[in-house]
């Protein structure tokens, strides 16, 4: 039996790289029911006729559904609202010309990095908490600034990130495998910085949706798992069965799932990498066997993408598949954990 594939949209769909999805979940790439193909077309026939002609490509419709539960009306409102952002803040010239040059420093403090990838290809993202201290980094740099680097590493895992890592894994890979250092962090210091993760937590929650594939919390302090059975409460299963809390005994799980050669040695792998991990971003993006530039990157020089309007397509059509994504959740679940794999998130009591 041929592999299910997703009907390309030729106006919008211009990839160069796998579409399906690798594990079979309803409302995912290349494994969508008749009713959900019905959706896709029916948000992106809405936002046709309110006048946005940008980032109405298949893959991206899907994740604001799949974030919304398919609810179209709140899949638009999702989006109408994040290009509204993304133009306040100027998402496409940030991407474009943001410099960290202060990178290095910051680092020094609160490490946030993409290195390699995990045993079903994805980005590693990892974050390490226990030295931030926000006094000494405001030195360094600014919130706004800080910020704007989570935002540009975003449209980064976007592309050319994942599709490097689609090329290489030959299926599509739409999110990461996030692995968050807590040893250190106590409610002194999440205190401190609660602001600013507060605002990077909207960013990756309103914005960037569907992006987070395993996360794993490691050197978890005394007490956490306890603090995280009564949240987990509150979210969605699906989302519950990505997350996994551990100790300091944590090596054999994460070896599980990130290859030791794949694995900073501070966290109990391999990876030494020549300058540090940290700073080296390495990766599937950095091979030029699955590189290729990102649009934005060949759209460089051109003015930055506006939204305008147009008119509509057919969308694509594929076959039901068991139930997964798709199903709605309870009342007061929560979809998502608020945050996706890329950038900070919200630490929770320790």
């Amino acid at each position: 039996m041929a592999a299910p594939e997703m009907e390309l949209d030729p106006k919008y769909d211009h990839y160069d790289y796998p579409t399906t999805a690798p594990t079979v979940q309803t409302g995912h790439p290349g494994h969508t029911t008749k009713e959900q193909d019905a959706h896709v077309f029916q948000l992106r026939s809405q936002l046709e006729q309110a006048g946005y002609t940008e980032r109405l490509d298949t893959l991206s419709m899907l994740r604001f559904l799949r974030a919304r539960k398919f609810n179209v009306e709140l899949a638009k409102k999702m989006f109408v609202e994040c290009e509204k952002w993304r133009k306040e803040f100027g998402v496409d010239d940030l991407v474009r010309n943001f410099d960290y040059k202060e990178k290095p420093e910051v680092f020094e403090y609160y490490p946030q990095y993409y290195h390699k990838t995990d045993k079903d290809g994805r980005p590693v993202y990892i974050e390490q908490l226990g030295k931030i201290d926000l006094t000494a980094m405001y030195k360094i740099t600014t919130g706004e600034r800080m910020l704007q680097n989570l935002v540009v590493e975003y449209e980064k895992l976007a592309d050319p990130r994942l599709p490097a890592c689609s090329r290489k894994s030959g299926q599509l890979l739409e999110t990461c495998c996030t692995i968050m250092d807590l040893k250190g962090v106590g409610l002194s210091k999440v205190s401190s910085v609660y602001t600013y993760v507060q605002k990077a937590s909207a960013i990756s929650q309103n914005y960037y949706p569907e992006r987070l594939g395993k996360l794993y919390l490691v050197n978890a302090p005394w007490g956490f798992s306890s603090v995280f059975s009564v949240v987990k409460g509150f979210l969605d299963p699906v989302t519950v069965s990505k997350i996994h809390v551990l100790g300091s005994g944590y090596k054999a799980e994460l070896l599980g799932q990130v290859p030791a050669e794949n694995l900073p040695k501070l966290l109990g792998g391999d990876c030494e990498c020549p300058g540090g991990c940290a700073l080296s971003d390495l990766g599937p993006w950095k091979d030029p066997q699955w590189a290729k530039p990102a649009a934005w990157e060949r759209e460089k020089g051109s003015s930055t993408i506006e939204n305008e309007s147009s008119s509509t397509i057919p969308t694509h059509t594929q076959s039901a598949a068991p139930a997964g994504a798709g199903t709605q959740a309870k009342p007061g679940q929560v979809s998502e954990v608020p945050h996706a794999a890329g950038g900070p998130t919200r630490p929770m009591p320790s």
